[in-house]
């Protein structure tokens, strides 16, 4: 990847403070966790991400769901698996996004068979929840308590999304977020890059989903919550945050990134 130049201190604080809130983490309270029945990855391209539902699902011994069709995003897969130093032997042109992370699940990770639940038509995060939702009703799973993993920059929104899928359903399922890692990133004198991790996002690419996420979750006439487009549940967003991507928003060196 071509290396993006170094950003002032006040950009990585307030890229890492908005990155590391997206990126909404139940590990602490997954923890004590006694009954996970099921692991659900919605379809993404972030590799610590797809590791994480799969380590998960293999250590507990428990089906794993993977949601995702072929979206606007799935070119961006291919190229996450092309790159990997082992997941690349795996086909993926014209393939879905659960098509190949079933492959990942079960060649690598060795969740069997009977373990991969497979939904291969569903093209935003929205139709990840709804069709979710209809696969276990289908399928009678019913856990009590489930993982959910999705892209860390998606990770809140795609929690929100969940709770508003489920939020008549007779059977509740109590959730925990795992987004694999925790994004940070960092400056040296010649360029910015994350601080650790593998298989992830360029930085002006994660830059501009980290900022787009914002008027999404917002629940105003034009976002995405209740009083919008009623696709979530409300989020509460900190100040901390909105100020935090107001000043990524509004830094000019940000322009051509934000704008693409």
């Amino acid at each position: 990847m071509t290396p993006f130049p170094p950003l002032s201190p006040a950009l990585i604080d307030a890229a890492n403070t908005l990155g590391h809130w997206l990126a909404q983490d139940d590990s602490a309270a997954l923890a004590e966790a006694k009954d996970i029945g099921l692991v659900v990855l919605a379809g993404n391209a972030a590799i610590p991400a797809i590791d994480a539902a799969c380590r998960e699902a293999a250590a507990r011994q428990v089906p794993l769901l993977i949601s995702g069709g072929i979206g606007h995003s799935t070119p961006f897969l291919y190229a996450a698996v092309a790159r990997h130093p082992r997941y690349n032997i795996l086909p993926t042109t014209g393939r879905s996004e659960a098509a190949i992370l079933a492959d990942i699940a079960g060649r690598f990770w060795n969740i069997p068979a009977d373990k991969l639940l497979v939904e291969d038509k569903s093209t935003n995060c929205g139709e990840n929840a709804a069709f979710t939702r209809e696969m276990m009703n289908a399928l009678d799973l019913l856990p009590r308590q489930a993982i959910l993993v999705q892209d860390p920059t998606m990770q809140r929104r795609t929690a929100a999304t969940f709770a508003r899928v489920w939020r008549d359903a007779q059977h509740q399922v109590e959730w925990f977020n795992v987004p694999g890692i925790i994004p940070t990133l960092t400056a040296t004198p010649r360029d910015t890059r994350f601080a650790a991790g593998e298989g992830m996002w360029s930085v002006d690419r994660y830059l501009s989903l980290i900022v787009g996420e914002i008027p999404r979750l917002r629940n105003d006439k034009d976002g995405y919550g209740p009083n919008g487009r009623g696709f979530i549940e409300a989020v509460d967003i900190p100040e901390r945050v909105i100020a935090a991507w107001q000043t990524l928003r509004n830094d000019p060196s940000l322009n051509a990134v934000l704008t693409r």
